[in-house]
């Protein structure tokens, strides 16, 4: 089962789309390892991503489909360095 998820995950392409600074919509999320309402920090296929703002708020989450939207002020989003 363990590597029929990471094999799963591992095909997820990922993909950015931000709707005038107020909606976020991430594919190929891994997993979401901390938020709050000034930062997400997601693991995806394309690395570790920060996403900072206000009033930030996780209204879709999917990780069986890699799927992640986030709404709220999105003043900026950064990769971890690879």
């Amino acid at each position: 089962m363990a590597y029929e998820t990471a094999v799963k995950a591992a095909e997820l392409p990922h993909n950015l789309t931000l709707e005038g600074r107020r909606k976020l919509t991430v594919s190929g999320v891994t997993d979401v390892e901390s938020f709050n309402e000034e930062e997400v920090i997601l693991l995806t296929d394309g690395g570790g991503l920060s996403v900072g703002g206000g009033e930030l708020h996780i209204t879709k989450l999917d990780l069986d489909e890699g799927h992640v939207v986030i709404e709220g002020h999105i003043a900026d989003f950064e990769y971890d360095d690879v």
